[in-house]
């Protein structure tokens, strides 16, 4: 009967879950147990009334097993505590290899000279996004065997805000793997990191990802975990069907839970998971203030904001082209630039502090 119900274990703990002050992150800890119970919470006594317990435990470490305990039986969760948190973005681009096989087709001088990296460089420029590119190994007539390592130095001069890391072999069949095993995911990952290493260098390579569709398996995700990605970003949501929806291997609890956050650990697999703020292809160009205003409102949303664009949408040729794709892009950088957030890698430090 005795059961930690706050902080939820793998919680990432800021400012906005307690009161933050020199000694560390003041939290309120909670649960319930047996009437007249005496509850120990990290040897602090905790107050007990109608079957539930309340104490008060300052953390000031990175990570904390939090312990209550009643002399009979005991419940542990252990949390993380993002200290000096701030409010922060990364912008991400899913799907992409169509502007390597341009830069390939056409061998421009700089990088910069492929219209849809131009993009990317302006919004740079102008107000510092670092971008994480996820990038495919092939598509209709192209695979990233055929990009020139002539760039090598230029990736790397501008791996401090622009970096790419696996997505998938290839676009189709969609959630390719949903079902797939360790083997699999291990297979594609190499074929695609070994590659950026090759034309790009370690530098231009990040360890936070997403994986196609945000669909993968426990073994897939591991696969990934044990190849350097620290931790994997998806939307966390229930499909119309009511199960969870690029939510990776999450079950229904947990990607309930995370939909609220803005990340959350796996102990099991050592992973990060981080929520998408924004999918800025999605909807109409007027509901991207809205939208980010009102993750901006939520105390345990704000403080992380992960943004996302697929590349297919930049082309004109693509069945749904968006005219505006620049001016999304924009509005969404302007947004973050306006109201505080400062560009990040999640990989940088912990979560970009």
């Amino acid at each position: 009967m005795l059961r930690i119900e706050s902080p939820h274990d793998g919680d990432v703990l800021n400012r906005f879950d307690g009161a933050e002050g020199a000694d560390g992150l003041c939290v309120q800890v909670t649960g319930t147990c047996r009437a007249g119970a005496r509850v120990m919470v990290n040897g602090v006594r905790a107050t007990v009334a109608d079957g539930k317990f309340q104490a008060e435990l300052t953390l000031s470490e990175r990570k904390t097993a939090i312990v209550a305990g009643d002399g009979e039986c005991t419940s542990t969760v252990v949390v993380l505590y993002a200290a000096d948190s701030r409010p922060r973005y990364r912008f991400s681009l899913d799907d992409n290899i169509w502007f390597l096989r341009d830069i390939a087709a056409n061998r421009y001088t700089s990088l910069f000279e492929n219209p849809y990296l131009a993009l990317w460089k302006r919004l740079h420029d102008t107000y510092g996004t670092k971008i994480n590119c996820n990038i495919y190994f092939q598509c209709e007539d192209f695979d990233l065997r055929q990009f020139p390592d002539a760039y090598k130095s230029e990736w790397q001069d501008n791996a401090d805000w622009f970096r790419m890391t696996f997505h998938a072999l290839q676009n189709e069949p969609s959630k390719l793997y949903i079902a797939a095993d360790y083997d699999e995911v291990a297979h594609d990952f190499d074929l695609v990191t070994n590659e950026i290493l090759r034309f790009a260098g370690e530098e231009a390579v990040n360890a936070f990802t997403t994986i196609h569709w945000g669909e993968a398996t426990r073994e897939g995700c591991r696969a990934v975990r044990e190849r350097g990605v620290r931790g994997l970003c998806g939307y966390f949501r229930l499909g119309a069907d009511g199960e969870p929806a690029v939510s990776y291997y999450a079950d229904r609890a947990t990607t309930e839970h995370l939909a609220g956050r803005d990340a959350w650990m796996d102990w099991a697999e050592d992973i990060l998971f981080v929520k998408h703020d924004l999918v800025i292809n999605s909807g109409a160009m007027d509901r991207i203030v809205p939208t980010l205003d009102e993750a901006a409102s939520d105390p345990h949303r704000r403080d992380m904001m992960e943004v996302m664009i697929h590349e297919q949408y930049f082309y004109p040729d693509y069945c749904a082209y968006l005219p505006d794709y620049g001016q999304r892009c924009e509005t969404t950088a302007r947004w973050m630039h306006e109201h505080g957030y400062q560009p990040v890698f999640w990989s940088d430090g912990f979560l970009g502090v």
